[in-house]
Order: C-alpha cells, then structure tokens, then sequence
C-alpha cells in the first residue's frame, strides 16, 4: 500500500501558505464557506471532495480525474444544458490538463468571480464542451435523467438569485466510499461500513466489457480449500440497455447453473434454491443494488449488503471486526433467453490474481490502495451503424438515455433505432438517410464537434451534407445522399443545425463489404445484415452484426431447427473462425457440426460487431449423399429463406445449453438471390391482399346476398329470386376457391394452427355442403297433400347449413384481420377492423329492416286471403326455399299442370 501522507501534508501546508498570503484580500462574508459536497461523476473517472474556503477559493480533495483536452474549472447558474453550455464562464486559471491521482489542493477564483454568480462548479473540457463532473452549490434544478447512472440530487429551485443563502445539501455521490482495496489491475472493492444500522456499501469497479460481471463475495467459513464451493456472492454487471445489476449468488458447483426436476446446482441466484413465489424470492435475495453505471469503459456498481440476515441457508453473517475470507472474479455473463430469466456468469477463466483470487478481509479496517482512476483502453460502448448504399439510414429523434458526451440537451438523434451511434461509413460509397426526426430538427454533417450552426459561436465549419432544408416526419421523410471521397476527413459529425449536441461522430474508412458484394439486405429486425454476389455456378455470402456479441449466426431455412447454420465465432486466442452446422432440433444436442466446401473464410470483429465471410458452392459436391450437407444446395430463382441468432460464446467442442442464442430473429427473410432483395416471410404480400378482398366480396356480399333474395324475394311474381339466389351463391363459392388457391399458393400450403384458418375451412366446408344439398333435396309435395318429414328436415337443413356457413365466414374475415396485426405487425388493421365491423353491422340493419317488411306483407296477405281469395293462388314461402313455384320444378307440378289440375282464380273487391 502506498502511503499518500507526505503528498497529503504537502498540499495542506502549501494550501494554508497561499491562505495566509491572500488573508488581506479575501474576505469570508459568503454563506458558503465552510460547504461541502461530493462530485457528481460523469465523465473521466472524476471524483472528489469540493469545500469553499473562503470568498475566493475552494479546496479539492482526494481528486481522481482521467486527462482531457482543455480542461478548466467551470461556473454556470444552473446544471442544466442551455445554462452550462451558452452561459457557463471559467472561473479559475487553475487548469487540469493532466491525470489526477487522489490529490488535494486549493483553486482560486478569478478575480471578477464571487460565490453569488456560481450556483454548478464544473469540471469542463472546452474544445468537446464536455462535463467531466459537478457540484451543486445553490438549490437549483438538476435535469432530471432516466439514465442508469442518475441519482437522487438535492431539491433544488430553479432560479438562483444574486446573494440568496439558500445552499444545496451536501451530496453524497454514489461513487465515493470511505475504503478501496485493489483486487487486481482492473478490479477495485470500495466499501463503507455502517455498523449502527447493520449494513456495508459495496462498491465493485473494473475495466471489463459490456457483457461481464464482476464477482465479490464471502467463503465458507469452514472452508480449506476450492474457496468458491459454498460461497455467499453477489453478482454485478451492467446490462445490453445500460442499467445495472445486482444479485445474490449461492455456489454448489463450479459451473453455469442448471435446474434438473426442481434440483438447482452451480453458481445459481439464491431464489433458484427455493420453490415458491416473489415472496420467498425477496426473502432469500437480500442484496439491495444502489447505483450503477457504465462510463469510459469502467463498470461501477454499488449495492448495500447487511451484516447479519435472517437467510441462513445461502447467506453468512458477517462479523466487521473478524478478518474474513473474501473471493472475487471477472468473467462472461450469459444474458437472459428463452431457458432461464437470469444473467448468469459463466467460468472466469483467466489467471488468478487476474481474473479471479481470494483474500482477507476486515471490514473495520481503513484501506486506500486505489491510487488514481482507472483507464480502460477502449473507452466507448456506444453502437455502431455501418452504412451501405443499399439500405437507407432513419434518423429520427427520441429522449435523450445514454448520450455519451453530457451535457447535452433532452432529445438526440437516433439512427436506425439507435440512440447518437456512432456511424461509420466508407469512401466512394453513397450513404442514404431517410430523415423523420421532425420540422424542428435538420439534419447534417459537419466537421464541427458540437453542431448548431458553428457560425452562432463565432466559429468555422464545412458542411459536407445537409442543411437548413434536410427535415422531415415520418408521413413526409426528407432524403438526404452523401457520398464521401477520398478527401473526406476521417472524423466527421452528424447533429442537427438548429440544436448543439443531439448527434455523435461518424467514422469515415476505406471501403468495405458494400464494394465488395453486389447486393445486400436487412435481415428480420435489421439487427443482421446478409451480402451476397453470385459468380457462375458459386456464391460469396457476408453476414454482419449491428451489435456486439460473442457470435454470430445466420441459418438458411424457416426457424433454426431443419436449417442449416453458420457460425462465426472468436476462440481465446481471439482468432476467427466460421463452422457449418445442420440443426434438427431446439436443443444443444440438435446441433450437428459439418464439413462444407468454404473458400476464402473471413470471420473479423470490431469493437464487438462481428462480421463472416465465406464462399461455396451452389450444389455441394459430396461422394455420399447420405449427408446432411450434401443436400443444403442453393437455388438462386428460388427465394432463400435466411434466419440469424447471437449469444454470448461458442465453440467448436461440445455444445451446451450456455451456447445458445440470447436473441434471434422473430422470423425468415425471403432473399431473392437475382433480384437482390428481400421480404419478410410473413409479411403481406399483394397476393394476400387480394385473397382478403376476395374473401370479402365472397363472405360479405355474395352469399349473404344470395340468401337474402331467397328469404325476401319469393313474393316477386315468376323465378327471378331463385335465378338472384343462384347465381349470387354460384359465383360467392367460386370466388371462395379462387381466394383460398391464391392463399395455397403465396404460402406454399398451410396449417391448421392458425385460428383463421380453422374457421375459414370450416367455413368453405358448410359453403361446399349447400350444393350437393340441393341436388339430394326430397321431392315436394303436391297441391293439397301435408309435407312429409324428409322435405321438412332437409328444408330446415339447407337454411341452416347456409346461415351458419355466412357467419362462420364472417368470423373468419375478423380472425383474418387479427392474424393479419399479430403476424405482420400492418399499422391499418385496426382501421380494417372498424370498417369490417360497420359493415356487419349495417348489414343486420339491414336484414332487420327486409324481415320487418315481410312480416308485415305476410301479416296483409293473410287478411287479403281470409277475405278475397278462393284458393292458393301464392303458395307459402316455406314450402319450398328453392323451388321459385318454378325454379327446378319437380315432376309431379309438370304433371298436374299438362293433366288438366285445379286452376285457382281470385276474385278482388269492386270499389
């Protein structure tokens, strides 16, 4: 440990000496003297102790900070963007251009500053106007944040006037701890120790990867030996969203938990142990995370543990006076999937004092080994979108989360989904953006760093695309190509020209995968995107991330089992390989390596982005063709069906469950290989469209129709209701098979999991019966004779078969409608459905009113015959729901008509 108390002693006395030489000058009249708080980190590692002295200067203690730039001691009235940024003066000549080491010394303020102008002093970068970090010393509004890494700041009011006394409360940051102990080069434990309440602050700091826990935790107190087995942990690490976490950790194995018929082995949450609901969940897991946040390449998360808990079973008390075994480790979390809810870490590997070790610990010691910040090497975590020529980029604007260069104002840019990315593109390759980031909001590329209009700052800039005219909204989109040449600069930025600082860097490299393939999509999600170019009787495929993983995978079939899968993936010694794999099931053990022809394999990550490459074959050549290789052949006028998955880690020995994917796509792609385009296999394509409306005119109007003029039409002299109600059902059953052989033949066939197609096939069904019904219809009885049971029961039959057979189709246009939004995700099905919904109902409006109607025309025809009529001259309409008195007149009506029968005559009234 080195001893920090000479440099300590030195910086005090000097402190004192430029006291006593100013005394004369400087007075101590501020209500602010005396204040203390903590800095409020965000950026550069920065931590520290603020105390105003006196009228003119303020002490800093146990001061980390990594290097900038430009960097001076910063006031401003309030914390918020506008203010730090347009208003924010320096208030010192005291600079910072160098790292800082847990240092203490004394700032003066200039000599026009006093203490009523500054309600933030900041640590600013000028050149980036970047916030290193602040402290609040009026009561003014902090910008509220929903970012991981916002904490509980001081009410505060949102003016600060001149010469008020209405200071800020101390701030206690979440970053700051009474002791840190150095586990390794990369991993720190701070810790402060609250006996009286019964509790410690842990706080756990290392420059690890996104995907990476951090590890601490307490042995066995019993234990000799292998310090892991039955060990009480938490497990730390920031999330793929940026938030972080915390959780209790008990370990049986030295391995990646598993759950077996209800028995829980490995590193498991204790909550995994026990059987039961949320309640015993909380009652077992009895961390409490704090904070936590992910800057500069540094992970920091603060949880508060107790001393002693009721949980005995997976937790162990402890004693802050006892010198206690503690184990620590870094390693790969496997995130959570379709298996297990949790992030789970996976073997730390590595070295010991690396990677992993043990130590003693007192937690009533005071320890101070952590001398300075820690500098990871790749400090940036923001995504990267990699244009090409072929796909568009969306720009649209949403609240501001993880912006990486606060502070910066509440609404950025966002590209593709993506919050201020970084967006690298390639020289001689056209880039595209389609813009929807509002009328307020234009888009362009500059070389200045913050954007806005440089000219407004008094400040030079060239403007490589875009401008005042480049706005849009997603009904109108602006479009906007820029092409960069061989003098484009390397580092270029995008940002709006109305707002500073809602945009990032663009990365300008040589060029790429775009000039290399002749044609490109976005797989599903546009999270992958596939390149290919077909030469003769082979074709080179390229395949590339849009986030960091541990693998890559895209997959030519319908979903992953009975597909056939390519892997590019990096073993420890970070090189690349890309295997071949035929997979028949959901399982690990589903996953059967192959031998492909591949030439000229390229697997490569960047910044966590990894991209594949090979070239084959169209039509493998294989000696036995009993391989499952040998019949993944590629036919390029036919469309290819591709899939994609990423996870955490992989490799080429045997596969395990900790293998699979964490995020796949929700479904296939069809790639036209000649065309060079692509569509989602259950998008709806225009054939479907037409099977909806046909399906509509069918169920809707025809044969609805048809059955309305057979009940409301009868009492038309001659057969025109039966030539109505034959021809309306003829034509709405042809309609009905064209409209399901468009459908059969889009899908390639369908299945019967669907609830739309159930009830449609019921539907054609009934529809198919009515036919064969009326060829078999009993014979009617003759004038005068009771209709016997037969003709009674299949009347009866052939209405109902009917009307149901309408609304079942009526049905199934609904369930039509409702798979249609759930598979397809159609923005206007909601409006379909209103319309569908209006016309159903004024069609029983409709039927409503024609049944009212006949029922009064039956009411007057019955008085009409009770008084007038000498015979039956209309025959009741349900003798007969075909028969027109007419229509397929039956043989014994020809005869008693030809045999010289009864004629009927009526008689009417004279007036």
């Amino acid at each position: 440990m080195c001893d920090q108390r000479p440099v300590f002693l030195g910086s005090l006395v000097l402190g004192f000496f430029l006291l006593f030489v100013n005394g004369e000058k400087c007075s101590n009249s501020s209500s602010l003297i005396g204040y203390e708080s903590e800095f409020k980190m965000l950026q550069h590692q920065l931590r520290g102790v603020f105390t105003v002295v006196d009228d003119c200067s303020f002490r800093v203690s146990r001061f980390d900070m990594l290097s900038g730039s430009d960097v001076h001691w910063w006031g401003a009235m309030t914390s918020d963007f506008e203010n730090m940024t347009n208003n924010g003066f320096v208030i010192s000549d005291h600079e910072l251009n160098q790292t800082f080491n847990n240092q203490t010394f004394i700032v003066h303020l200039l000599d026009n500053v006093t203490w009523d102008k500054v309600g933030v002093v900041s640590v600013w970068d000028l050149p980036n106007a970047s916030d290193f970090g602040h402290v609040l010393l009026w009561n003014t509004t902090e910008p509220d944040s929903s970012s991981p890494k916002a904490e509980s700041s001081p009410s505060e009011s949102k003016d600060v006037a001149s010469g008020k006394s209405n200071k800020s409360e101390p701030f206690k940051a979440p970053t700051m701890f009474d002791n840190c102990k150095k586990l390794s080069e990369k991993y720190r434990l701070r810790w402060s120790l609250n006996a009286e309440e019964g509790y410690v602050d842990i706080g756990l700091e290392a420059t690890t990867g996104l995907l990476n826990y951090m590890a601490f935790g307490w042995a066995n107190p019993n234990a000799t030996s292998n310090l892991m087995l039955n060990a009480d942990v938490v497990v730390t690490g920031i999330r793929e969203d940026g938030f972080p976490f915390a959780d209790d950790f008990y370990i049986t194995k030295s391995s990646v938990c598993s759950v077996k018929v209800g028995f829980a082995s490995g590193v498991c949450p204790d909550s995994v142990y026990e059987e039961g609901s949320d309640s015993v969940e909380s009652s077992v897991n009895n961390t409490k995370l704090v904070y936590g946040h992910r800057i500069d390449g540094v992970s920091f998360v603060r949880y508060r543990r107790p001393l002693n808990d009721s949980d005995n079973r997976y937790d162990f008390p402890v004693n802050p006076t006892d010198n206690l075994t503690v184990i620590w480790a870094l390693g790969v979390i496997k995130p959570p999937d379709v298996i297990n809810p949790y992030y789970l870490p996976e073997n730390h590997g590595g070295v010991e004092s690396e990677n992993f070790g043990h130590l003693s610990l007192n937690l009533s010691d005071h320890v101070d080994e952590c001398l300075g910040p820690l500098n990871a090497d790749n400090k940036y975590d923001q995504d990267v979108i990699i244009a090409d020529a072929k796909t568009p980029l969306v720009v649209t604007a949403g609240p501001s989360v993880h912006y990486p260069n606060p502070p910066n104002p509440s609404k950025v840019l966002y590209i593709n989904k993506k919050e201020a990315p970084v967006l690298k593109v390639e020289r001689g390759v056209p880039v595209k953006f389609q813009i929807e980031a509002g009328h307020d909001v234009s888009f362009y590329i500059t070389s200045d760093f913050l954007g806005g209009n440089a000219s407004l700052r008094n400040r030079t800039e060239t403007i490589y695309a875009g401008g005042q005219e480049t706005h849009g909204v997603m009904a109108s989109p602006a479009e906007l190509v820029w092409a960069p040449n061989r003098n484009t600069p390397d580092q270029l930025y995008y940002h709006s020209i109305f707002q500073e600082k809602m945009g990032w860097k663009v990365q300008v490299v040589d060029g790429g995968l775009s000039d290399m393939y002749n044609n490109s999509v976005n797989l599903d999600d546009q999270q992958v995107k596939f390149f290919w170019t077909i030469v003769g009787d082979s074709i080179s495929i390229a395949a590339r991330g849009e986030k960091k993983s541990g693998y890559l995978a895209i997959g030519f079939g319908s979903e992953m089992a009975n597909s056939y899968a390519y892997v590019g993936w990096f073993d420890r010694n970070g090189t690349g390989h890309v295997n071949t794999y035929w997979i028949d099931g959901a399982s690990a053990s589903a996953v059967h390596p192959t031998v492909e022809n591949m030439t000229y394999v390229r697997c490569k990550s960047e910044e966590g982005i990894i991209t594949l490459e090979f070239t084959r074959p169209m039509k493998p050549s294989c000696s036995h063709r009993d391989k499952p290789e040998c019949k993944n052949m590629i036919d390029p006028t036919t469309p290819l069906k591709v899939i994609w998955a990423m996870g955490a880690k992989w490799t080429d020995n045997q596969l395990t469950e900790r293998n699979m994917h964490s995020v796949t796509s929700q479904r296939p792609v069809r790639v036209m290989l000649t065309r060079g385009s692509a569509e989602a296999e259950q998008d709806l394509r225009p054939v479907l469209g037409v099977h909806g409306f046909m399906m509509f005119l069918a169920w809707g109007i025809l044969l609805p129709g048809g059955i309305l003029s057979a009940r409301y039409l009868k009492h038309i002299k001659g057969d025109g209701w039966f030539k109505i109600h034959m021809y309306l059902q003829c034509s709405g059953l042809a309609i009905v098979f064209l409209g399901l052989l468009f459908a059969v033949a889009e899908l390639n066939g369908f299945s019967f999991s669907s609830t739309h197609v159930k009830f449609g096939f019921t539907a054609i069904v009934l529809a198919c019966a009515q036919p064969v019904n009326a060829w078999l219809r009993p014979a009617k009885p003759a004038q005068g004779e009771p209709i016997s049971s037969r003709r009674l029961i299949w009347e009866y039959f052939h209405s109902i078969v009917g009307q149901s057979a309408v609304v079942i189709g009526v049905v199934a246009l609904f369930t039509g409608m409702k798979h249609l939004g759930e598979r397809n995700g159609a923005e206007n099905v909601d409006g379909l459905n209103w319309a569908l919904g209006l016309w159903v109902f004024l069609g029983a409006v409709t039927v409503a009113y024609l049944e009212y109607r006949e029922r009064r025309r039956r009411r007057a025809r019955d008085l009409s015959r009770g008084n007038w009529v000498l015979g039956n001259v209309e025959e009741d309409d349900s003798i007969d729901l075909i028969d027109s008195r007419g229509g397929f007149r039956d043989k014994d009506d020809q005869d008693g008509i030809n045999g010289g029968g009864r004629m009927e005559i009526q008689l009417e009234p004279l007036k």
